[in-house]
């Protein structure tokens, strides 16, 4: 079917008209596969996994070109998706204070927005987090709902958020240590390469709405991304998640912490790499599924 062909069997179906020819097949397909389903009286895709989504985007600080920068959580968005009603909720954000490099550069306040005076005004990273888990308590999220929290990629979990509780020396939150990478559960869903935000609403025939790296318009971008997919029949599941070593009982009881010997990166990205073209992975996504699991690697060496 055409383009036009597949946009006016959809409308004829009352269903969404927009988004790339790739998208309105799955769409179309979709449809028909829950209406079979549905008659064989088996549960159709679409019912979703969880009650709610927490979609995430933090802003950190940052210099220009500074790859090894310690980067300091100063924007903590959250917005709230019900899976069922498949719409924004409720909406958490506040801004955080900076400890470690107080003074924001040039080259972060250019990109975020976040100017001097608003973290200067704001409380630090702990007191802003215990605020966002009052908030997620308000909503019974993990209590009586069932959740996930939304990212786009996996460094909002296993780079800002690890060093931050790093460097606030409070312990990683549970309920960050699984979640929804967007980019990865889009590109398995619509059988399309690995998209960047703007890229994946260009694709469903949507525009970014807000400002660019605003940590709560990314938010709210990332959730309308993660709606659309819910429409279109995908059951958003945790998909990446973060290991986080903890001394075992016995060293515990010893007192004794586990030290472990120094391991040249090159040699170990280079063992990395061998170990996963050994697995041969049949996978029209292994490029991208393999550079995740050496940046994964990279920052659990690092």
């Amino acid at each position: 079917m055409t383009s036009k062909e597949l946009r006016d069997k959809l409308a004829e179906l009352k269903l969404d008209i927009r988004g790339s020819k790739d998208i309105l097949q799955k769409r179309l397909k979709m449809h028909y596969k829950q209406r079979k389903l549905m008659k064989a009286k088996v549960r159709p895709p679409g019912n979703t996994t969880y009650d709610y989504l927490i979609v995430i985007d933090f802003e950190a600080t940052c210099q220009e070109n500074n790859l090894n920068y310690n980067h300091e959580i100063i924007e903590f968005p959250a917005v709230l998706v019900d899976c069922h009603s498949r719409e924004i909720v409720d909406e958490f954000h506040e801004y955080c204070k900076p400890v470690l490099n107080p003074k924001l550069t040039d080259f972060c306040s250019t990109l975020t927005g976040i100017t001097q005076d608003v973290v200067d005004s704001a409380e630090e990273f702990p007191a802003v987090l215990a605020r966002m888990e009052t908030w997620m308590m308000k909503h019974y999220l993990g209590v009586d709902h069932t959740f996930a929290v939304v990212t786009d990629g996996p460094w909002d979990m296993s780079r800002f958020l690890q060093m931050q509780c790093n460097f606030s020396k409070i312990p990683f939150p549970c309920w960050g240590k699984k979640w929804i990478n967007i980019r990865k559960a889009y590109s398995t869903y619509y059988s399309c390469k690995r998209m960047n935000l703007e890229e994946m609403l260009i694709n469903l025939g949507l525009k970014f709405e807000g400002t660019q790296h605003c940590g709560l318009h990314d938010s709210r971008n990332i959730a309308r991304i993660a709606i659309q997919l819910l429409k279109d029949g995908c059951d958003l599941v945790k998909n990446e998640f973060l290991h986080v070593n903890q001394p075992s009982q016995g060293s515990r009881a010893q007192g004794n912490s586990i030290k472990k010997s120094p391991q040249d990166p090159l040699k170990s990205q280079e063992e990395m790499v061998k170990k996963l073209e050994e697995m041969k992975l049949e996978s029209k996504h292994f490029v991208d599924e393999n550079q995740d699991l050496l940046e994964y690697h990279r920052l659990q060496s690092s």
